[in-house]
């Protein structure tokens, strides 16, 4: 989780989410990834919703193309994956999800698997919640606290956040 939330320090020095995301498998990192698409374009261009770290991460784990059995790969991620990510996860067979800081107001990881379609219905996964919280906590105080970060800004989820201890 210490090199995720390296990651999402880079992420917050730059101006985005600080969302950090790790693929590991035996012991070794074989994706990672960081939120991009916060920072709207010099044109104004709309947010990017679908570049969260988990996808860009989930991407690259893909691409390395080895044969690597997902259900013995863990992904740490800074924050709870919002519903796209958590389905995403389960569709590509990740056997854990550890987090730092549950999404309060787009987390997934809550769904009721028995609920849903078979396709996720029947997916295995482990899911360790809270892990180096306060650090992920404070990476998001000080990006809701930047004036200059205007992603969700004034939402639920910066209310929540403001007001932990």
């Amino acid at each position: 989780m210490g090199k995720a939330l390296n990651l999402a320090k880079t992420a917050l020095n730059d101006g985005e989410f600080p969302v950090g995301c790790l693929l590991v498998h035996q012991n070794q990192i074989v994706a990672r990834g960081v939120r991009a698409g916060t920072i709207q374009s010099v044109s104004g261009g709309p947010v990017n919703e679908i570049d969260h770290a988990e996808m860009v991460a989930l991407r690259l784990f893909y691409q390395a193309g080895e044969s690597i059995n997902p259900l013995e790969t863990t992904i740490y991620c800074t924050m709870e994956p919002c519903l796209m990510c958590y389905a995403a996860i389960l569709l590509a067979g990740i056997g854990t999800i550890v987090y730092a800081y549950e999404d309060v107001m787009g987390g997934g990881t809550q769904s009721d698997l028995k609920k849903l379609a078979p396709l996720y219905r029947n997916k295995q996964i482990t899911i360790i919640p809270h892990i180096r919280r306060n650090e992920s906590v404070a990476l998001f105080k000080a990006y809701f606290r930047d004036e200059k970060t205007a992603y969700w800004q004034g939402s639920y989820l910066a209310q929540y956040t403001l007001a932990q201890k």
